[in-house]
């Protein structure tokens, strides 16, 4: 929307916007690494992976105001701002994260029966992820470093930021890029927190969208998000088109599923991350 008027909004806000970013990128896999716990059949591994989850939904809550999706931004900026008294709080939380997220990923990634069941599981070679349209992680273990954040929107053009790849394509290298970047993420968060710069959060934005159209490509934890808006100077957009990651991710179960063991179908689907819900919104 803000390419639509356009809008320049001040470096804090991008960077607030950033953290906010990889901090829902945090609680997305950890969240993801619970199911995968849970479709082994591993309750108590799915329990620990989301109470470790609840620390960064309670910093969500503290600095953002909601839990899960934090509905921060604006046309022009973001609605809150963090506090020094919450930056610390927020530092010394992550580092608990950073603790406890270790522990149990060594667990995940070193278990024989996890890698039993996701080692040469559900393959996508590297042609195959570039010829479905693959995105995100799925794309990432396929050994593609392809991620929407290099494109160096919001503050990811100042911070150190290198993609996370894997190059087996099977349900455990999508595993390992999802646990890695759990620890990236903390990494950007506590580097953005340290570059947080001065100034507004918002700048005001007047009027209705102008007759202008404009496309926005950003890295969800599940992979890119394409959006495309079309204004046409009333306070009713012509057109607004979303294609989620799990859309562009679903095709690759027409590789991945063939000729499996049907106790690996769980597994298999799991591991694009699906959320069928904003797929099939």
């Amino acid at each position: 929307m803000e390419r639509l008027w356009p809008v320049e909004i001040s470096p804090r806000a991008k960077y607030l916007r950033t953290f906010w970013a990889e901090l829902a990128r945090t609680h997305s896999h950890l969240l993801w690494l619970g199911l995968l716990a849970d479709a082994f059949g591993f309750e108590s591994m799915f329990l620990q992976f989301w109470r470790i989850r609840e620390r960064v939904l309670d910093l969500l809550e503290m600095t953002a105001g909601h839990r899960v999706i934090p509905s921060v931004n604006i046309i022009g900026g973001v609605r809150r701002d963090i506090t020094p008294e919450q930056k610390k709080v927020i530092i010394d939380t992550l580092d608990i994260i950073r603790k406890e997220s270790d522990e149990l990923v060594k667990v995940v990634t070193r278990d024989y029966t996890v890698k039993k069941r996701t080692v040469g599981i559900g393959v996508v070679t590297k042609e195959q992820a570039i010829q479905l349209g693959c995105v995100g992680p799925v794309l990432r273990a396929s050994g593609v470093p392809e991620d929407a954040r290099l494109t160096k929107y919001d503050a990811y053009g100042d911070l150190n930021y290198e993609p996370v790849v894997e190059t087996a394509g099977d349900c455990y290298a999508r595993t390992l890029v999802r646990a890695r970047e759990i620890f990236q993420s903390i990494d950007l968060q506590l580097e953005a927190l340290s570059k947080l710069p001065e100034g507004e959060i918002a700048v005001k934005v007047k009027g209705n969208p102008p007759k202008n159209e404009a496309v926005m490509r950003v890295e969800a934890p599940r992979g890119e998000l394409f959006y495309y808006a079309k204004g046409n100077g009333s306070r009713n957009l012509e057109r607004m088109k979303i294609r989620t990651p799990t859309f562009a991710n679903l095709p690759s179960l027409l590789v991945m599923l063939p000729g499996c063991e049907l106790a690996d179908v769980p597994v298999i689907v799991l591991s694009i991350d699906p959320c069928i819900c904003c797929m099939e919104r």
